[in-house]
């Protein structure tokens, strides 16, 4: 584990401690979201009180199985990236982060696939995987047709890093895939929806995430399970079986109630024969790449050189 950014410190804690004191003038987030509540955090961008901005360089398409996807081609492809959005398997979308995917396009020469999976709650467990592993199984049939490159590579932020897992698992056990992806990028993922300590004993402060909406974001996806279902390796992948997994780089923050999850999924990933990169961003909160932060400007280049270079 190498602890990075604590230059940053001062900077990084002052944010969290803003984030806090704006987020005690709100009513708190109900742990089951009504109608009204879903569409107005869906309609925002993540992170934020306006829509986000969509980009004329994204192509909506629709792939196998009726999943759509978002697609990004820069000038120049060396391989492509599908890449799972976060928002607590309830929000966020394919379309919600049009400019760092371009950018992240551009210079890192990969089509980046963004997949618009269906959310909770309407659409709870295992639809979201379902989608997810349709549009890796397209890419693994059409990545060289479509864009010129059988370089692939898997990743996301939050909910999208756990389902990235769970989508590499399923391509595994299901359809005896492997070694098609060659590299995962996983972003403050929660790996054990049963709860890991981190998550128990994290409490109510009103960062971006912390115990009271992990439950509530749990309930949403997976309703009516209790934690011994929720261990199942279907579902929290810190349970499953990580051999035959490419090599991963996972990111967390000090300050996120998920630290746990990144921390033993990344011994275990070892443990099974890949190579981890792990990185414990200092005082960061849950889902910080959302604010213009310095750490979230080094973590975006950090990201950048992974994925430019993985699985040459």
């Amino acid at each position: 584990m190498t602890i990075t950014d604590e230059d940053c410190l001062a900077e990084t804690l002052a944010f969290n401690e803003q984030f806090e004191a704006a987020a005690a003038s709100r009513p708190p987030r109900e742990q089951t979201p009504d109608a009204t509540v879903l569409a107005r955090l869906r309609r925002n961008r993540l992170g934020g009180d306006t829509p986000p901005v969509r980009l004329p360089h994204g192509q909506d398409r629709v792939v196998a199985g009726g999943v759509g996807v978002r697609v990004f081609v820069p000038g120049q492809v060396d391989g492509v990236y599908l890449h799972i959005h976060g928002g607590g398997w309830a929000f966020g979308s394919a379309d919600g982060q049009d400019e760092r995917l371009w950018r992240l396009a551009v210079r890192a020469r990969l089509a980046v696939v963004s997949v618009q999976y269906r959310l909770a709650p309407e659409h709870p467990f295992p639809a979201g995987p379902d989608d997810c592993e349709a549009a890796a199984r397209w890419l693994v049939g059409h990545a060289a047709a479509e864009f010129g490159t059988g370089r692939l590579l898997i990743g996301g932020e939050s909910a999208g890093a756990h389902l990235s897992v769970v989508t590499l698992l399923r391509l595994r056990d299901r359809h005896g895939i492997t070694g098609a992806f060659r590299a995962a990028n996983l972003l403050f993922g929660p790996y054990d929806l049963s709860m890991t300590p981190s998550q128990r004993s994290f409490g109510s402060r009103r960062l971006l995430s912390n115990t009271d909406t992990l439950r509530g974001s749990y309930e949403l996806v997976t309703p009516g399970m209790g934690a011994e279902r929720r261990r199942d390796a279907e579902i929290s992948p810190l349970f499953a079986d990580l051999t035959g997994l490419p090599p991963a780089r996972m990111v967390v923050g000090t300050e996120d109630p998920l630290l746990d999850d990144s921390l033993f999924l990344s011994q275990r990933w070892q443990a099974a024969g890949a190579a981890v990169q792990l990185g414990v961003v200092a005082g960061a909160m849950h889902g910080f790449t959302l604010f213009p932060l310095t750490i979230t400007g080094r973590e975006q280049e950090r990201e950048r050189e992974f994925l430019a270079t993985a699985g040459r």
